[in-house]
């Protein structure tokens, strides 16, 4: 079998370049070239051909008609293919050498065929189209009632969804995105911190400490000695901690336990005004179960700037669960040993009637930022990614994102 191609269709409306031109030069006489390559389409085609076939003659850089043909054959093949009726193969090999019909495969055709043959059919198919014998098809009467089988076509995972929704937000409040390694030195995820080396969250029941490696490299000198300084004497009215503190205890190499070690390691890089955020995984020593895991996704965020004050971080947290779909945020006094005033920022989940706490924020203490060379207030904040996306979801067992994975909730989230 043959179809028309697309050029070959065109041909079929408005017939060929060809013969377009012959029928301007019986109507107008002889024409410029140029006059002839704005009237019609394919123009070089058109003259091509009607010189081949001694239809015209170019003298002068014009075209004159010599005669018009009885009849132009492969218009009328053209035709003839479209309804399906025979065409010499001569004719065929031309109209396939133009590019104006194309071969359909004999095991097409068949395969088109036996599926009339079935009766009544329910969809188009290919070979159908191809042939163009879905025109002899009779199609089955389309129940408007009847619903089809839901296609749940490839989608991201719920998580990954919110991490890309989170980025958006904090980049379109200014902020710029930092990261930092998984294995990090008790340095930078305690010391830095203003976290005693004798803080029970430094214990092995709440920290992964490494084997292999065990210890990792301090940073330059000044600051570890500021960093020194500041848990021993303190830092202007603070007193310290007042306890000798001990190099090899900041060299042991941890899981990192929160993304506030790449807030603080970011600090001792940056020149004030600065907005950092970090959406990434955390590790900590806890006992699987609905609420908690030993891995999960921490969303950290920081802003330096002398003009900072408690209201600004309140308003950065509002804007933020507000952009996440949550309307009723409150704030209750908390306690973090690096920051002061802390408060942990609470969403209201209409579901359950009840306040949810998200995780921790305050103003980073000055035995945290002048060790690091920065004098100016820094708002800061660890929440929790996890928490509000179960929110969200309805969902009650924090173990449906990594370690169940509800296929039907994956399905049905569409994300």
């Amino acid at each position: 079998m043959y179809r028309l191609t697309d050029e070959g269709k065109r041909y079929l409306k408005n017939g060929i370049p060809e013969k377009r031109l012959v029928e301007l030069l019986d109507r107008e006489g002889e024409m410029e070239l140029s006059e002839i390559d704005k009237k019609i389409e394919d123009s070089s085609i058109a003259v091509n051909w009607a010189l081949k076939n001694r239809w015209i003659e170019i003298d002068g850089g014009k075209a004159k008609l010599k005669k018009v043909p009885s009849k132009f054959e492969l218009q009328e093949s053209i035709h003839a293919v479209d309804t399906e009726k025979s065409v010499s193969d001569g004719v065929v090999d031309k109209m396939v050498e133009r590019n104006i019909v194309e071969e359909v495969r004999e095991d097409v055709v068949k395969k088109a065929r036996d599926q009339l043959k079935e009766g009544e059919i329910n969809e188009l198919t290919p070979e159908l189209i191809k042939t163009g014998l879905w025109r002899e098809a009779r199609f089955k009467e389309y129940d408007i009632k009847k619903t089809g089988t839901k296609a749940y076509p490839g989608s991201r995972h719920v998580l990954s969804h919110f991490v890309r929704k989170i980025r958006r937000i904090f980049l379109e409040m200014g902020f710029e995105e930092r990261s930092g390694p998984y294995v990090e030195s008790s340095f930078w995820n305690f010391d830095a911190l203003f976290q005693p080396q004798d803080h029970p969250a430094r214990d092995m029941q709440d920290t992964f400490y490494l084997k292999n490696p065990s210890k990792t490299d301090l940073p330059e000198e000044e600051i570890v000695e500021g960093v020194k300084e500041a848990h021993e004497k303190g830092v202007g009215q603070s007193r310290g901690w007042g306890y000798k503190w001990k190099r090899d205890e900041a060299n042991k190499a941890v899981l990192r336990t929160h993304t506030t070690s790449v807030s603080v390691k970011s600090l001792a890089e940056i020149e004030p005004p600065a907005k950092i955020f970090t959406v990434d995984k955390v590790f900590r020593n806890e006992t699987l179960d609905y609420s908690h895991l030993p891995e999960f996704v921490q969303v950290e965020g920081i802003v330096a700037d002398e003009s900072m004050s408690f209201d600004n971080l309140l308003g950065y947290l509002r804007e933020f669960y507000r952009k996440l779909g949550f309307d009723k945020v409150r704030f209750r006094p908390g306690y973090f040993p690096y920051t002061e005033m802390s408060v942990e920022p609470e969403v209201y989940f209409e579901e359950k009637d009840e306040w949810l706490e998200m995780g921790g924020s305050g103003i980073f203490r000055s035995e945290v930022t002048e060790p690091l060379g920065i004098e100016v207030p820094v708002l800061a904040w660890g929440l929790s990614l996890e928490r509000p996306v179960m929110l969200s979801l309805g969902i009650d067992d924090i173990r449906n994102f990594y370690f169940e994975n509800d296929l039907k909730l994956m399905k049905e989230s569409g994300f």
